[in-house]
């Protein structure tokens, strides 16, 4: 039997990660049982190297090293060198980066792991040099020594058992759950005041300086921003809403933002959020604006709708598939003009030569270099990375102009700068297509038709769902795959993926009151519970019970540069709930309850839990709709105003209609959120509840809002905004 590690098979993958490795001399494998089985027949260790396609230092690393013969000699002969894109297999991402946290106190990408034969971790690192420098082994040597040691019998028994003592530590930090897990012991779920105790840990790592939280690289962090957000609205603490405003203002206004094109980069490389690492991510053009929407909501502050709506415009034109669907990432290089190399942020940076030339209006081009501190000296090697610096009142002054006319010439030039820029060599776009990544911009599009009231995002959001329904889900096995990409489909769909759809079909359903999206989060959900839910550990894993074995099955608890998967799924069940008397909200309720120790010792890390642990608390804010669809007017009443636990639902105005949605939805009696709640009078009818007390039936939302107690003031149109 030919031996399938002696050539490089990533020419057979769809990953364009993968594929970027496919020329290399290195006999690349994908993680795979041929592979794994090779490692065991040659007895020899598996070099494991995962990274992304957006990755800087992953295509430096394989410039340096992976295109290297002499590298590739060594690794081929003495090693399995397997590759994997961490979007694709995030289970062994989390597993062996766990293990590189433990082991070297950080991780990062690309994550360079030697395992025995049987996928233990003996070895671990990120970028390795070439060659020797500052400590740091070269990666040639690094391979010829643990080859070496592999050889040696003394040394080969210790490398052995030190993957075992870093597999069972992997194992305990991600598998295992308290001895009471499951029992019901004494154990109970945490109450609101961990979204209190979150939102003063939040604060207290908060940089009021610069916005945002620490005092280095800037990340966004949407989970802790939503945080604050609904810890100001239940206790009405000013320096909670002070911390959120203060960080999305920097976020906008700094060089994390694109001022010239739209939408976010992955995050800021200094304290002061002036230049980005510069590939710009799904993920993050979902979560961020989220985040904004709150901001808007609590503020009326209408700067934050406009970078939603910008960011949208941006997703729209270079993220979509003209099916629907959302791409997964923007590369952060692209072909420099002037070298012709691939360069970092080459596709967005200026200097003010270019933007006088581009847009020839002496004064025109003096507003824009001042208003986005594009200098001749720049921000990021000798090239400037717009950053809206200046206020139009002070422009005004500078330039003896009204600041209608500044901003008049400035969204002109921009437009002119775009479409300049738009000439340029572009950064590669991965076009995989991930269930979870999509569910977190479907669910981004329906809370924006509802917030902002365009029906064109709802109906963005329906043909994403449509697309990766019809794609990537099997009706008939009730199984969701994970990448869809130019027709293949590969890759058992993890918890996230069947949470964070689960939770975009919901939010299809209340942005468009359509059963169907409905139906489709309850079949996830019930997924959910069959595949992911472990009654003894009282837990959801990661990882689907049928799936593959690997050495740990990871839970996902913490957030990370997105939402807990066991969070949002804890946040749906409780939602759908609602709906079917299925045992969600105790299953909810019992995964809260076994990780109650976790989230009170560090909610920080936890946001997304700790938001859930509120919610079940505070239970949901009923809004049921008895109409054919929803007014114009009593959307705009609810969702203008920030109601962190909203449930709307739609359903039909008879005792009729509501029958033939319960044949569709396998429900045998009505649930309360429906039960009896016809419209009357023929007319729309309009139910609000809370604590499973109700407000009269009306055809008013104003009078619904005054049973909540609020009045619902008109928002602020933002045309004071400070940046």
């Amino acid at each position: 039997m030919t031996d399938p590690t002696r050539r490089n098979r990533l020419e057979d993958e769809e990953s364009p990660y993968l594929r970027q490795h496919a020329d290399n001399p290195v006999n690349w494998q994908p993680w795979d049982e041929a592979a794994l089985e090779a490692a065991a027949e040659r007895d020899v260790p598996i070099f494991l190297s995962i990274g992304y396609s957006a990755c800087h230092w992953c295509h430096v690393m394989e410039e340096e090293s992976f295109q290297d013969e002499a590298v590739a000699e060594v690794l081929n002969e003495n090693f399995v060198p397997i590759k994997v894109d961490r979007e694709e297999r995030p289970d062994v991402d989390s597993i062996y980066m766990t293990v590189c946290q433990l082991v070297r106190g950080q991780g990062g990408w690309p994550l360079s792991a030697w395992l025995t034969p049987e996928g233990k971790p003996f070895f671990i690192g990120t970028y390795f040099p070439p060659e020797g420098q500052r400590g740091q082994p070269g990666f040639r040597d690094l391979l010829e020594r643990i080859s070496d040691s592999w050889e040696s019998a003394e040394d080969r028994e210790e490398m052995e058992h030190r993957a075992q003592q870093w597999t069972d530590a992997a194992k305990d930090r991600l598998e295992e759950t308290p001895d009471t897990a499951g029992t019901g012991g004494s154990a109970e779920p945490p109450s609101s005041e961990v979204l209190e105790t979150a939102a003063d840990a939040i604060v207290r790592g908060a940089d009021r300086e610069f916005g945002g939280f620490g005092t280095g690289q800037k990340f966004p962090q949407p989970s802790r921003l939503r945080v604050l957000g609904r810890a100001y609205d239940r206790t009405g603490e000013e320096e909670y809403l002070e911390v959120l405003e203060q960080t999305l203002g920097a976020m906008a206004s700094g060089g994390l933002y694109d001022h010239v094109g739209g939408g976010f980069h992955r995050y800021c490389v200094d304290r002061e959020w002036t230049v980005p690492h510069f590939e710009k991510m799904l993920y993050d053009n979902a979560e961020i604006p989220r985040a904004f929407l709150a901001g808007y909501q609590l503020t009326g502050e209408g700067r934050y709708a406009e970078v939603v709506e910008e960011t949208l415009r941006f997703v729209d034109r270079e993220l979509t598939h003209d099916e629907g669907g959302f791409f997964s990432t923007l590369d952060a290089q692209s072909e420099s003009p002037e070298t012709g190399e691939r360069e970092e942020g080459a596709f967005y940076v200026w200097t003010p030569t270019e933007v006088h030339e581009i847009l020839e209006n002496e004064t025109d081009a003096a507003l824009f270099c001042r208003r986005y501190d594009i200098s001749e000296s720049g921000n990021f090697e000798g090239r400037s990375q717009p950053n809206r610096v200046v206020k139009i009142s002070q422009l005004a002054g500078e330039f003896d102009l009204e600041g209608s006319e500044i901003l008049k010439r400035l969204d002109s030039a921009r437009q002119r700068l775009f479409d300049a820029r738009e000439e340029r060599p572009r950064p590669n776009r991965d076009e995989k297509i991930l269930a979870g990544w999509n569910g977190l911009m479907i669910s981004t599009y329906a809370e924006a038709a509802l917030v902002l009231g365009d029906e064109g995002y709802a109906e963005t959001a329906v043909d994403a769902l449509e697309f990766v329904r019809d794609r990537l889900w099997d009706a008939d096995e009730r199984r969701l795959s994970r990448r869809y990409k130019d027709g293949d489909v590969k890759v058992d769909g993890y918890l996230e993926d069947y949470a964070f759809l689960a939770r975009a079909a919901l939010d299809c359903y209340q942005a468009t009151g359509d059963v169907d999206h409905l139906a489709f989060a309850l079949e996830l959900a019930r997924v959910i519970e069959a595949e992911f839910w472990d009654a003894d550990r009282g837990t959801l894993y990661f990882t689907p019970e049928s799936g593959e074995s690997l050495v740990t099955r990871p839970q996902e608890l913490g957030d990370q540069s997105t939402p807990s998967a066991a969070g949002v799924a804890v946040e749906t069940l409780l939602a759908l709930d609602e709906f079917a008397a299925e045992g969600f909200e105790e299953i909810a309720a019992t995964v809260l309850e076994t990780h109650a120790n976790k989230l009170e010792a560090n909610a920080l890390e936890h946001a997304t839990l700790c938001l859930a642990a509120d919610r079940l608390e505070s239970g949901a804010l009923e809004v049921t709709v008895a109409a054919d669809e929803l007014p114009e007017t009593w959307r705009d009443r609810f969702t203008s105003r920030y109601f962190p636990d909203l449930l709307f639902a739609p359903r039909p105005p008879t005792a009729d209609g509501l029958e033939a949605w319960l044949d569709r939805l396998g429900l045998e009696d009505a649930p309360p959120i429906w039960a009896g709640r016809e419209a009357r009078d023929s007319e729309p009818t309009l139910y609000v509840c809370r604590d499973r007390t109700c407000s009269p039936p009306t055809h008013d939302a104003d009078e619904a809002l005054e049973w909540l107690g609020d009045s619902g003031e008109s928002m602020d149109d933002g045309s004071d905004a400070p940046f």
